[in-house]
């Protein structure tokens, strides 16, 4: 199945580098561009892409607030965003995975760990194993901000006592791979096990999955190290 990609960046030199190492891949294909977040969310409700590969900063609607309105759009339950800056701070990731990103990379990134961050992202996984990255979730998402819906361990119940288990291994950053050897598992079934989770939770990806574990307080931050 081809990969849509929506482009929202207000830099056009930029978008059309972005298209022309896309579209040079046969299972993608750029369905739209946008130059504010105020055209994402439009364009993302007319062309329904698969990935919204989203910049922060951009005049009208910034990035983030396209951000929220697309993945709090019903009707666009399948489109992940994958947010792409250059102000790859901890508060605009926290932000970002806030408002439903499934993902964030700066734009030093290589082509081709572009292609693979849209990649993971369509597949409904998550761009979340660095270490840094794992700081940055912990830090922020045990806070959540003020105007962030209510969460609780309750809500949890629904989940089967191995589910839970996957979910805090995933949630500490592990990969399916990684669970299942810590778990005597194999990597289908701790895939299962995410997907059931997901689905029982209403999580749109795995990210989602990760935010939820730690605004109910099922994973506890680690303590950070200075520096």
């Amino acid at each position: 199945m081809t990969i849509r990609v929506l482009l929202a960046d207000d830099q056009e030199l930029l978008r059309a580098t972005f298209r022309m190492l896309i579209e040079a891949n046969p299972d993608m294909a750029v369905v739209g561009e946008a130059a504010d977040g105020a055209e994402a969310i439009a364009l993302a409700r007319a062309r329904r892409p698969s990935v919204v590969l989203m910049d922060i900063r951009m005049p009208r609607v910034n990035g983030l607030a396209a951000t929220a309105a697309i993945c709090g759009d019903a009707g666009l339950s399948a489109t992940r965003v994958l947010i792409l800056t250059t102000f790859e701070t901890d508060e605009y990731v926290a932000r970002a995975l806030r408002a439903g990103a499934s993902g964030f990379l700066g734009k030093d990134v290589s082509a081709d760990g572009l292609l693979d961050g849209i990649r993971t992202v369509a597949a409904g996984d998550a761009l979340l194993s660095a270490t840094a990255t794992r700081a940055v979730i912990a830090r922020f998402l045990s806070t959540p901000e003020s105007d962030a819906p209510a969460e609780s361990i309750e809500q949890l119940a629904i989940l089967t006592a191995r589910e839970r288990e996957v979910m805090v291994l995933a949630a500490e950053g592990r990969s399916n791979q990684e669970i299942a050897r810590d778990l005597v598992l194999s990597p289908l079934t701790v895939r299962t096990h995410i997907q059931r989770a997901m689905t029982k939770l209403n999580a749109r990806d795995r990210t989602q999955l990760v935010v939820i574990a730690y605004r109910t307080g099922l994973v506890r931050p680690r303590p950070l190290s200075a520096g």
